[in-house]
């Protein structure tokens, strides 16, 4: 039986971002009251980042104890550490500079500092980094990942997952891309088989410009052609969307938000 699938809609972009941050911060603290060390996946993007922002300026942030807590990427841009395109670049000037995490939690993909490092290199010592914090019993080869966090492309790529791209058909937890048609073109990706690994996978997404893909991904598109499709977690899927990206998506499968 599958893991449940969850469609919840709040009506713009802030909403969506500010609701994301709070669920966030009830899934992080549920975890750690149960005295163990959550891992997240964090995601870039417009939506993304702004979920950290509003996490930075939330009174709800103090609830969290920020240095137990494990810190990952879904994907990053083959670029110098500080680059300001580079995802972890923009998580730590919107939300990790500002908390007490333990830099030793926080594991950045590696980056491309003197232009000798590939992706493919890179992709293999992310993926050794996954691996050394794997925990007994975690089944997979890297953490079973608490959350996982996704945005989605109006081309339904998630991470650097995208459509017809051979990166989809990568082995392994990690992978270097190539030819990405989104500019930079080299970048690193998690995985479908690592990003399946989460307990819970979270879609953040908004604008109209992603309902088509949306509304394809939930109505079971192929990976291939839709690679949010392909992404799901192992104990739930929630697809946050603002009222924009859901406009195509059949409203049987939609749980409307609170005004």
């Amino acid at each position: 039986m599958s893991a449940p699938r969850l469609v919840v809609v709040h009506r713009d972009p802030e909403t969506l971002a500010a609701a994301a941050a709070a669920r966030l911060v009830t899934t992080v603290t549920d975890v750690q009251s149960t005295g163990a060390v959550p891992h997240v996946v964090l995601t870039g993007g417009s939506l993304g980042i702004r979920l950290l922002e509003l996490l930075r300026d939330s009174p709800a942030r103090a609830a969290v104890d920020w240095s137990r807590l494990h810190l990952w990427w879904g994907d990053e841009r083959h670029l110098p550490s500080g680059h300001p395109d580079r995802n972890e670049t923009q998580a730590r000037d919107a939300l990790l500079d500002h908390v007490d995490v333990d830099p030793a939690l926080v594991h950045p993909v590696p980056d491309d500092a003197d232009g000798t490092r590939t992706p493919e290199r890179a992709a293999e010592e992310y993926a050794a980094e996954l691996a050394r914090h794997r925990r007994p019993g975690d089944g997979v080869a890297v953490p079973r990942f608490d959350v996982v966090l996704l945005g989605m492309g109006p081309d339904g790529h998630v991470a650097s997952l995208f459509p017809e791209h051979p990166g989809l058909q990568a082995d392994g937890t990690v992978t270097g891309v190539r030819g990405s048609p989104k500019p930079p073109p080299e970048r690193v990706s998690l995985t479908f088989g690592a990003l399946r690994a989460a307990n819970e996978v979270w879609f953040v997404v908004g604008g109209e410009d992603k309902a088509p893909a949306a509304a394809m991904a939930l109505r079971g598109a192929g990976e291939r052609q839709v690679p949010a499709a392909g992404v799901e977690g192992t104990r739930r899927t929630l697809w946050l969307l603002d009222r924009a990206a859901a406009a195509q998506v059949p409203p049987a499968l939609v749980r409307p938000a609170s005004p």
